[in-house]
């Protein structure tokens, strides 16, 4: 599970999963693992993934890398590493 801190927030990369049965965020063998109702379709996955991500940490979500991928890395804004990961750990 790679967590970095950053000037402008946290970087995290997850793993997507997309046409899922239900949202879930969940660690699977030390990655992030997000799995979405949406199918890969004109970026569907990736706005389900934002606005879902958003509400969860409560923070501003946005794409750093991986935008036509399934691997992704993410920019939680003004948010700190501690609190992703006790975000992450309830989960």
């Amino acid at each position: 599970m790679r967590i970095i801190e950053t000037k402008g927030g946290t970087v995290i990369e997850v793993f997507v999963k997309p046409s899922q049965p239900r949202f879930n965020v969940k660690i699977d063998d030390g990655e992030i693992a997000v799995f979405c109702t949406e199918e890969p379709v004109k970026g569907k996955v990736n706005k389900e993934l934002l606005k879902e991500l958003s509400r969860l940490f409560n923070a501003r979500v946005e794409i750093v890398s991986g935008v036509a991928s399934r691997q992704k890395r993410l920019l939680i804004a003004n948010t700190e590493k501690s609190v992703v990961e006790q975000i992450l750990c309830v989960l």
